[in-house]
């Protein structure tokens, strides 16, 4: 569809699992559990100097979720004139918005207050296909004696991805700014060291090599330090996705979904195409209300 600079939604459904005692009619309580009404905000901005006309790819906004209620606020504008956006979700990944761009100075801000927590993602055949696979970033085929010879003999979901998450994180060294674009899993592991998308993609390239499903969702993320967009892995266990972070920077049951893919090719929260740009300056916020959640690696988590 066709939005303007200005976009506002609001949903407030509710997923039954979130509450805890049926209501009657005539005035009687409904307990909900405090943890599943938290509101969590976010924000992105973007300054971007565009040299050439462009088509410019934005994955900043949250997607829709079931279980959620969302308010939010898209505005685009170049040298102060206020530009209109056009949606594209794509299902199973999320929501982009495509606006073509003459030369000047954009900036790009977004916002929104998720209350709530998501049902857990539909797991569909695809699913199970597509994420198994190797892909760009995340190069399973050419780690399967390394997965194997680090991983034997790990049974149950729980202890496999806490090994997989422990292993990566104790493997590589959180360090901005040492790694490239077009870096994979491969190269990261050679390096021994990169960024939250690096750790993200050394975790899924074993899974799969082990022939778990796992792919990569891009997220805000309350408590990261310091501030930035993130990037995790998910881990399809027992028919549920499950969230793995190796950097171990925020807590998992806070994280906010922007975008899913089979890596970050599927994920960038900017993109271009058909001209030239700079981008000059990017600030991220995300909070929730109340205090962090307290997390346990070995503990099986769901995005929401």
């Amino acid at each position: 569809m066709n939005i303007g600079s200005l976009l506002q939604r609001s949903t407030s459904a509710l997923h039954p699992d979130q509450v805890e005692v049926a209501a009657r009619s005539g005035g009687a309580f409904i307990l909900v559990r405090v943890e599943d009404l938290s509101r969590r905000h976010v924000s992105a901005h973007l300054e971007i100097e565009v040299h050439e006309p462009l088509e410019m790819v934005l994955q900043l906004a949250v997607p829709d979720m079931p279980g959620t209620g969302r308010r939010e606020s898209l505005t685009v504008t170049r040298e102060g004139e206020l530009l209109a956006a056009t949606e594209v979700a794509i299902p199973g990944e999320g929501r982009s918005h495509v606006l073509t761009v003459r030369p000047g100075r954009v900036l790009v801000d977004y916002q929104a207050t998720v209350a709530g927590r998501a049902a857990a993602p539909e797991v569909t055949p695809a699913d199970r296909l597509t994420y198994v696979r190797p892909s760009r970033y995340a190069e399973s085929d050419q780690l399967v004696a390394v997965a194997h010879a680090e991983f034997a003999g790990i049974s149950g979901a729980q202890d496999l991805l806490a090994a997989v998450s422990s292993w990566v994180g104790t493997h590589l060294r959180y360090v901005p700014g040492s790694s490239g674009p077009t870096d994979g899993a491969v190269q990261t592991l050679l390096r021994r060291q990169g960024v939250c998308r690096d750790y993200a993609h050394l975790v899924i390239a074993l899974l799969r090599a082990l022939d778990v499903p796992a792919r990569l969702a891009a997220v805000y993320a309350p408590g990261l330090q310091p501030m930035d967009f993130h990037a995790v892995a998910e881990a399809l266990v027992d028919g549920c996705w499950r969230v793995v972070d190796a950097t171990l920077l925020a807590p998992r049951a806070g994280l906010v979904r922007i975008a899913t893919g089979r890596d970050a090719a599927d994920t960038a929260f900017l993109s271009m195409y058909g001209g030239a740009a700079t981008l000059v300056a990017t600030e991220v916020m995300a909070v929730l209300d109340g205090e962090l959640p307290a997390d346990d690696v070995t503990r099986l988590t769901t995005i929401g």
